[in-house]
């Protein structure tokens, strides 16, 4: 995995406490997510309903679209019921010197 293409998304300290929260990083829209001391990034927006997932809910490795209640596993994007069918691009993330740092190529 090359280090060349990490984008300094956010500060640490602004991480979510096993939530979900989104943000623009390099022109994208991003979930991030927290489950106990992991963290996760993908695409914040629905593959079925273009709802922003960083409004439906999070429990454990699932969240939950806001809009028709389809889930995905935040781990790598993974569709785990319907309606939902396509899976949501996932990122590798990595914090380091209190910097989260997302890898978007």
């Amino acid at each position: 995995m090359s280090t060349s293409n990490w984008v300094d998304a956010m500060s640490a300290d602004d991480l979510p406490s096993d939530d979900v929260q989104g943000l623009a990083v390099a022109g994208r829209d991003i979930a991030i997510y927290t489950v106990g001391d992991a963290v996760y990034a993908t695409d914040n927006i629905c593959t079925h309903g273009h709802a922003r997932l960083c409004d439906g809910f999070l429990e454990g490795h699932e969240i939950e679209c806001p809009l028709h209640q389809g889930r995905f596993d935040v781990r790598d994007g993974k569709p785990l019921c319907e309606p939902v069918a396509e899976a949501l691009r996932s990122y590798p993330v990595k914090v380091e010197g209190g910097r989260v740092f997302l890898q978007l190529d």
